[in-house]
C-alpha cells in the first residue's frame, strides 16, 4: 500500500503508526525548509497548489491521498483536486469535498446552512455599517473567513463596532453568548459517521480570550449539558456536510438560556485532537490512514474507545522527562508534548481525576 501525504507540518504525528502498518509513504511539500521532510520513504517538493500532488500522485502510481494540512486557505483546492482525482483516476482522496469546504470555510455560509438543517446558532446579522446594528451588546464581529480567532472582535459599545470598521468594511456581527465553550471531532467516510466524546475549552470571556491559553479537559463536563446532544448534533452536521475526513465543530453552552449553539465547523485537523486522542483512544489523523487503506469503520471505533481523564495545559516551554516511543502517541504514554517551542502545550491523561491531578503536577 503506498499512500501520497500532502504537507509535512503535521506528518510526526502519524509516521510511527504508517510505519506501523507497513505502508509506504510519500510526502509533497512546498516548502524545502520544512519540518518533518526526513520522515517519510519518499518526499518531493513542489509548487504551491496542488497540481504538484497530483502529479507526483500519478507518477508514483499511489492508492490513496491524504492530505495533512492545519489550515484553512488551500482547502478549496484540495477539494477541487479530490473531485478531479476521484473522478478520473480512482485514486481516494481522504478530505473534504467542494460543497462542504464552500460552507464550512465562510461563517456566513455556514451559519445559513445551520439555518438549513434546523441547528441552532446564535441570532446574526450581515453589517454593512455600525449603523445597521440592531443586536443588543455585547456582539462579536468576525469576517466571513479567518481561523484561530483571527479578526474577530467582542463589541461592548457602538464606538467598538465603529473602531472595528475602521478596518473592515463589513461584519458579521453574532450575539455574544456567555457560557461554556466545546468541541468535538466527527470523523467520516463513505457515508459512515461517528461523533467522539466532547472537549471542554473553558468559559467564553468578554476579553476574548484565545482558546490556545486556556486549559482544556476531555471528556466535556458541564453542569446541565447531556454530551449525548453535542454528539447527536455533531453528527447531524456531519451528515448534511456529506463528505469524507475529520470535521471539527465549536459550539456553545448557556446555561442561562439552557440552550446549546453551534458556532463553526472545520474540515481539516485541529487544534484539539491530542486532547480527544488522550480521552478516547482514537486518533483522527490516524483515522484518516484507516480510510486509506480500508481499515476505517464505526464497528473498529467502537472496538478502540477508552475512557480517560484528560487535560490540556499551555505551558511556554516543556523542560521535564521526555515521553517514550513514539513520542507523539498515548500508545506507550500517559503524557504528550506539541506545539512550536515558546507555545508548547501538554496533554496529559489518567485513570481518574486524582491521578490525573497527580500526574500534572509531576509534569509542570
Amino acid at each position: 500500500m503506498k499512500i501520497l501525504f500532502i504537507g509535512s507540518r503535521l506528518y510526526d504525528d502519524i509516521d510511527w503508526y504508517v510505519k506501523s502498518k507497513g505502508v509506504e509513504s510519500v510526502l509533497t511539500e512546498s516548502n524545502e525548509e520544512a519540518i518533518n521532510l526526513d520522515l517519510p520513504d519518499q518526499v518531493f517538493i513542489v509548487p504551491r497548489g496542488m497540481d504538484g500532488p497530483k502529479q507526483v500522485a500519478l507518477m508514483q502510481n499511489v492508492d490513496a491521498i491524504v492530505p495533512l494540512i492545519g489550515i484553512d486557505p488551500p482547502l478549496i483546492d484540495v477539494a477541487h483536486m479530490k473531485e478531479e482525482v476521484e473522478k478520473e483516476y480512482d485514486i481516494p482522496v481522504i478530505a473534504a469535498g467542494v460543497r462542504a469546504v464552500e460552507l464550512t470555510s465562510n461563517k456566513i455560509n455556514t451559519k445559513e446552512f445551520y439555518n438549513d438543517i434546523g441547528v441552532a446558532t446564535p441570532d446574526y446579522q450581515i453589517l454593512n455599517s455600525p449603523k445597521d446594528l440592531t443586536l443588543d451588546f455585547p456582539v462579536v464581529l468576525k469576517q466571513g473567513e479567518g481561523q484561530g480567532g483571527k479578526d474577530i472582535k467582542i463589541a461592548k459599545s457602538i464606538e467598538d463596532v465603529e473602531e472595528y470598521f475602521g478596518e473592515f468594511d463589513h461584519a458579521l456581527c453574532e450575539k455574544f453568548v456567555e457560557g461554556s465553550e466545546i468541541s468535538i471531532e466527527v470523523l467520516g467516510f463513505n457515508g459512515e459517521y461517528v461523533a467522539l466524546p466532547p472537549i471542554y475549552k473553558g468559559e467564553t470571556t468578554l476579553e476574548g480570550t484565545h482558546p490556545l491559553n486556556k486549559v482544556k479537559t476531555g471528556p466535556c463536563m458541564v453542569e446541565g449539558l447531556d454530551n449525548n446532544l453535542v454528539q447527536h448534533t455533531a453528527y447531524k452536521v456531519a451528515k448534511n456536510l456529506a463528505s469524507d475526513g475529520i470535521f471539527e465543530m465549536d459550539f456553545m453552552f448557556s446555561k442561562d438560556e439552557n440552550q446549546l449553539y453551534a458556532i463553526e465547523v472545520n474540515t481539516r485537523p485541529n487544534g484539539t485532537r491530542y486532547l480527544t486522542t488522550a480521552t478516547c483512544g482514537i486518533n483522527s489523523l490516524c483515522e484518516l490512514v484507516n480510510m486509506a487503506i480500508g481499515e476505517f469503520s464505526l464497528a473498529n471505533i467502537s472496538d478502540k474507545l477508552q475512557y480517560y481523564y484528560s487535560t490540556e495545559i499551555p505551558i511556554g516551554n516543556y523542560e521535564g522527562s521526555s515521553p517514550k516511543e513514539p513520542v507523539k502517541s498515548f500508545e506507550e504514554n500517559d503524557f504528550v508534548v506539541h506545539g512550536p517551542e515558546g507555545y508548547q502545550r501538554v496533554t496529559a491523561r489518567a485513570n481518574s481525576k486524582e491521578e490525573l491531578e497527580n500526574l500534572v503536577e509531576k509534569l509542570t
